[in-house]
């Protein structure tokens, strides 16, 4: 599944933002220009980290926005931003931030199997290395492709 959600669409490298908000707002458009969210979804992602708190760093350097699926989600979607400067969600245990992964879903069962993939792609020490030095997209593409998910 995350083979093919992952693609030219929606993975673009070094993205210059001055704060996690930008980041947010580039990953959402990612998912949007896609046909997987709109637009009141990238508002929706925001706000919830405004009501909640940085909950979505889940890893050092890793964050993973979301919002509820009537926020305007259509369909399964993900998008992932390496930036070109880490930036701060507040959370101080995993901050700075240099791979945002944004994801969206239409129920709260369905992405499961996705969710699984994705943990093995960030629990990989390879990946994340690679990600973090790609000077473009099609290196990450290609490592999502070949890698066995189990």
């Amino acid at each position: 599944m995350l083979k093919s959600l992952l693609n030219e669409k929606t993975v673009e490298v070094k993205v210059k933002v001055k704060d996690w908000q930008e980041a947010v707002k580039a990953g959402g458009k990612l998912l949007e220009e896609d046909g997987k969210i709109e637009h009141r979804y990238i508002e929706a992602m925001i706000e919830t980290v405004n009501k909640v708190g940085p909950y979505i760093v889940i890893a050092p350097g890793i964050a993973m926005p979301r919002a509820r699926p009537e926020c305007g989600a259509k369909e399964i979607g993900m998008s992932l931003l390496t930036l070109e400067t880490p930036v701060a969600f507040g959370n101080e245990e995993y901050d700075p931030v240099d791979i945002v992964i944004l994801f969206c879903a239409v129920d709260n069962t369905s992405h499961i199997k996705l969710l699984s993939e994705f943990m093995q792609i960030i629990e990989d020490e390879d990946f994340l290395e690679l990600a973090r030095k790609a000077e473009s997209s099609e290196s990450i593409l290609q490592y999502v492709k070949n890698k066995e998910y189990r």
